[in-house]
């Protein structure tokens, strides 16, 4: 599994240590993150397992990202995970989001899944292709046919949200199906073909914890969240049997289904973190361009002027 460079593990329990004194010193509401199944948010959930979570900090369990946007836009979540293209989507809709964390990078996770006998990416020519046509699954759509070298009108595209891909694919609606992890994994046991993912898209599927900038008093929150993040990316690393086997046993795979899912998402490391936040500003670089692609399929109006879309003050301060 891809972690990053390796952190600092005794620095890093030093820094969350100092930043309980924070949230003991200043008792409030438990801030809410709402959160839905995905592969790059298991740190959060195996940081609940551990009971690592202090009570001011709360993960609401969702099952769809539009419920977890229903909930920040009502008030009730303060932040949730999410990728780029759906924070920016959140953004022209009138939420205050930032980025203050990059918990993933998609590295194989988001993938093309075809019949078995589709044998390239060319082959899906005059083939139906089901994918949601509201959300990422568009750009992994421009991205396949830039690989098949086709054009739109050679392929069929149907649009078929995740809830509804699988018993499409069951009822022969469709010859292949852009999907994620782990729902992906599902698709293969079927026999479905991988013939195309996000290894041949570096840096474009990024999924970040999206803060509510309006909402100042819970920083100190999202910084001690952050640090536990990192906490369990670290238990992940050292301790990668155990990780394995509470993954696999929340979201119903063998050991093995678990490490291949892992090992299509990268974890960045802290010092990444302040490379895509801050320092060559990578998270601000890609939503340029997904910006910009979004506006090209209508799934924008206009494009992000990029104003706060990052908040890299809440991320931890690595003890030396």
């Amino acid at each position: 599994m891809k972690l990053g460079r390796p952190l600092k593990y005794l620095g890093l329990v030093a820094t969350i240590a100092g930043l309980l004194w924070f949230v003991v010193r200043a008792p409030q509401s438990p801030m809410v993150v709402a959160v839905h199944p995905w592969v790059g948010y298991e740190t959060l959930y195996l940081a609940r397992d551990f009971k690592w979570l202090p009570d001011t900090i709360r993960l609401r369990d969702d099952k769809t990202l539009g419920e977890s946007l229903a909930a920040l836009h009502s008030g009730e979540a303060d932040a949730a995970c999410m990728t780029l293209d759906e924070m920016l989507r959140a953004r022209a809709s009138g939420l205050p989001l930032s980025a203050a964390l990059v918990l993933d990078v998609s590295a194989g996770a988001d993938k093309v899944l075809a019949r078995p006998e589709i044998m390239s990416p060319k082959d899906l020519a005059h083939k139906r292709i089901g994918f949601d046509r509201n959300s990422l699954g568009v750009l992994v759509f421009e991205k396949l046919l830039e690989a098949a070298e086709l054009p739109t009108s050679a392929v069929i595209q149907v649009d078929l949200p995740p809830d509804s891909q699988l018993k499409a694919w069951r009822g022969r609606e469709v010859d292949a199906v852009i999907t994620y992890e782990p729902m992906a994994t599902v698709f293969e046991r079927e026999g479905a073909r991988n013939l195309f993912d996000s290894r041949r898209m570096p840096d474009a599927i990024v999924d970040v914890l999206a803060v509510r900038r309006d909402r100042p008093k819970i920083f100190p929150l999202v910084r001690h969240l952050a640090a536990i993040h990192f906490r369990a990316q670290e238990y992940m690393r050292i301790y990668e049997q155990d990780a394995l086997f509470r993954v696999s046993a929340r979201e119903d795979l063998s050991p093995d289904e678990a490490r291949r899912m892992l090992a299509t998402v990268i974890f960045p490391s802290l010092d990444a973190n302040r490379n895509y936040l801050g320092g060559d500003a990578r998270l601000a670089q890609a939503a340029k361009t997904l910006s910009m692609l979004m506006v090209k399929h209508g799934l924008l109006a206009r494009e992000d002027d990029l104003a706060e879309l990052v908040m890299p003050e809440t991320l931890p301060t690595e003890e030396r």
